[in-house]
């Protein structure tokens, strides 16, 4: 990779109050700290629950001042704040005391981002819900767990920082708005929303029309096989393929070539239909070796697989060591030196910047009433009643991207207003035909790549080459999930890229990072999650589990697009492009801080059994056996009277959602969470909304992929007047 030229952060001059009590706003905090953005917390102002439990990860890189909402001339420091900031992040529905969301929400001058857990429309509107009581609802927690068993507890605030996320992904596309000049805007972040999202992969069955519900597949995934966890010698290695030709490698590595060509397992679909068979061909080899000469032995032949990292009192696993994601500092709270991460935003040109202190309480008020006095109110919009263009007006992307992280990323781009170009091979991105299908394309590939224009190159031959570089040369942004090193082979390394455009945005996102230990060696969502310490964490009994949503792909999507974004900001600032190299282990294992050094301690929810599903109970295990067991020894208890009866001694259970439920949900319709589209022949689809909130760019989702190549003839002609412009 090229070296850095500057030292200047994309967000250098932004000033942030993060007023919201819930983890997702300070999780939003945290990145725009990470792209350099001047970030404030007043701390005490909320109770001790929310992102106050985890004080030492989401204040450290941060200033604090301790304000009393009781004292004159706190409040009026807080005002001043407010004013002067160009962001400010709230929670209004666990924060309801403070006077100044009512004001805040109509305010057109800065960006208003409100994380709440069900946005500002909805039956549920303004609930406070928990972390819990959210996954409960969006299904997540119903499809986390093995068949056959009951659901198994998510133990780290996943929605919550998936949430946080997207809300700096917002935020980062309003501020962009607003240097342009159109103003500052309201943006409604809904958890509900967010936990929607990530249950794409659930939905093609039931969207396509098919009889019954998604459950529980516990290691397995639902559109691919052989896809598990097996028992080595000395320990768990997640074992993971997506494809016909990984299939068959697999039967190499194990000593069972005649199984690639055995009519019961030629296709995606008949694997998946006797995946009893195939673990037990997998367990039987790799029960026989040791971890070490499993992972060496797959990660050869180009097979995803690899072991559980144990959270102790970190991720332990080299390759984040290596790429230095663990960091020690000193907590003046507790008075002792602690665990946090580094910024997993690897950007040649402006990089994430890692925390360096944790404050304590109050630390920073001098700076924070200097600030205050000091800095200016951002301007109001210079439109006139008119709709600004979208974030990403006039912004084209190039998406080399295959199964999730890098197309999801391209799709939130497009939703934001890029063109999107997605280039594939002649033959079509693999996911393109995973069932279920209509005329061809998947379900789960038409929404999840929706908003899109399709080419078809064969990166093979010097004509797809030479087309694939005119694209660069006349684009901003190239996103790719490749390989590390695929692109490079063809000519186009990092520094070859920027050459041949110098103000490209160039971002490649990979399982461990281009920069690593496992050089070249393929990752999916599963192992993601277990080297990265999530599987250590999710676990039904001994047996480690992923959860049922790919959390890891999704991400590694969300920060991929706040590190295009920050590079895109950098560039308008500075003049360059920039190289990103983003590792899926990296972001991952960011999102686990909230349980370093408390994991084996800190209590968790627990599911109890009616007689029509599942309740989660938001206690400690041993005090909630005791409330429930005379409600549950009825065989009648339904989940609403276990809720109901749970909430007369004073305990919070909610309901577990099946995913059927979660799609049919008032809030879902309400919200319009999935909505129908057309495609260029006029036939009708099933589109997912995107989960960012901005209320006066609203997201752009209108059509799903086209066919294959549709796009060809508009971009080769698109191609044709560049030269041509370039030439004269």
């Amino acid at each position: 990779m090229p070296k850095a030229v500057t030292t200047k952060t994309p967000l250098h001059d932004i000033i942030v109050t993060e007023l919201g009590g819930r983890i997702g706003a300070g999780v939003c905090g945290s990145i725009l700290a990470q792209l350099g953005a001047t970030v404030i917390v007043p701390e005490g102002l909320h109770g001790e629950g929310g992102k106050t439990q985890h004080r030492t990860q989401l204040m450290a890189g941060k200033l604090s001042v301790l304000l009393d909402a009781r004292a004159a001339v706190d409040i009026e420091l807080l005002d001043r704040l407010i004013a002067c900031s160009d962001v400010v992040i709230t929670s209004s529905d666990v924060d309801a005391q403070l006077a100044s969301y009512e004001q805040l929400s109509a305010d057109t001058k800065r960006v208003v981002c409100n994380v709440t857990a069900f946005g500002d429309s909805g039956p549920l509107c303004g609930k406070p819900y928990s972390e819990t009581q959210i996954q409960a609802l969006s299904g997540i927690l119903d499809t986390t767990g093995l068949a056959g068993s009951p659901p198994t507890p998510i133990r780290l605030p996943l929605v919550e920082f998936m949430t946080g996320m997207y809300a700096a992904i917002a935020c980062q596309a309003a501020l962009r708005v607003q240097q342009r000049g159109d103003g500052g805007q309201f943006i409604d972040m809904a958890l509900y929303d967010c936990a929607f999202s990530a249950m794409a992969t659930f939905l093609p069955k039931l969207l396509s029309g098919t009889d019954g519900d998604v459950g529980r597949v516990g290691n397995r995934h639902v559109m691919a096989a052989p896809w598990n966890i097996y028992r080595a010698k000395d320990g768990w290695v997640l074992v993971c393929a997506a494809s016909d030709d990984q299939w068959h490698r697999i039967t190499e590595v194990i000593g069972r070539p005649e199984l690639a060509h055995d009519p019961r397992f030629l296709r995606v679909g008949d694997r998946l239909q006797r995946a009893d068979e195939i673990d037990a061909t997998l367990q039987y080899w790799i029960g026989r070796n040791s971890i070490a000469c499993c992972v060496e032995t797959l990660a050869a032949a180009g097979i995803p697989s690899g072991p559980v990292a144990a959270v102790d009192p970190y991720p332990r696993e080299a390759n984040l060591n290596h790429r230095g994601m663990i960091r020690t500092l000193y907590d003046p709270v507790s008075g002792r030196d602690v665990f946090v991460p580094a910024s997993p935003l690897r950007m040649i040109v402006t990089p994430g910047i890692s925390p360096s202190r944790i404050p304590r309480p109050d630390a920073d008020r001098d700076e924070v009433i200097v600030l205050a006095r000091g800095c200016r109110a951002p301007k109001p919009s210079r439109s006139k009643g008119q709709a600004p263009p979208l974030p990403l007006a006039g912004v084209r992307v190039i998406e080399i991207g295959h199964y999730t992280t890098a197309p999801l990323a391209a799709r939130h781009l497009a939703n934001l207003g890029a063109d999107v170009i997605k280039v594939e091979p002649p033959t079509g991105e693999p996911m393109r035909n995973w069932a279920p299908t209509k005329k061809g394309i998947g379900y789960f590939f038409a929404f999840s790549n929706s908003d899109k224009r399709s080419l078809a190159l064969d990166l093979e031959t010097e004509e797809g080459i030479a087309t694939l570089r005119d694209l660069i040369a006349s684009s901003d942004v190239l996103i790719e999930n490749l390989k590390p090193g695929a692109l490079a082979k063809r000519g186009f390394s990092a520094a070859k890229l920027l050459h041949l455009n110098p103000r490209l945005v160039y971002c490649a996102v990979s399982g461990f990072g281009v920069d690593g230990v496992y050089p070249g060696r393929a990752a999916f969502d599963s192992v993601i999650q277990a080297m990265s310490g999530i599987m250590d964490l999710t676990r039904a009994g001994e047996l480690p589990v992923k959860t049922g949503i790919s959390c890891a792909d999704i991400i590694g999507a969300e920060m991929a697009v706040v590190a295009v974004l920050g590079a895109l900001e950098a560039r308008d600032r500075f003049g360059v492009g920039q190289a990103i190299d983003l590792s899926m282990q990296d972001c991952a294992a960011w999102v686990t801080m909230p349980l370093w050094g408390v994991a084996r301690y800190s209590p968790q929810p627990t599911v109890v059994r009616a007689s029509d599903g599942f309740v989660v109970i938001d206690v400690d295990p041993e005090v909630t056996l005791e409330l429930v067991a005379d409600a549950v020894t009825s065989p009648h208890m339904t989940r609403i009277n276990l809720v109901a009866a749970l909430a007369a001694r004073g305990q919070c259970a909610t309901p577990v959602f099946s995913v059927r439920e979660m799609l049919e949900a008032n809030q879902t319709r309400v919200r319009r969470l999935v909505f129908t589209g057309q495609d260029a022949d006029g036939e009708s689809w099933p589109l997912l909304a995107s989960p960012l909130g901005l209320r006066g760019t609203q997201p752009r989702v209108c059509r799903p992929i086209p066919a294959l190549n549709s796009n060809s003839a508009d971009i080769h002609a698109e191609l044709s007047k560049f030269h041509r412009k370039a030439s004269s």
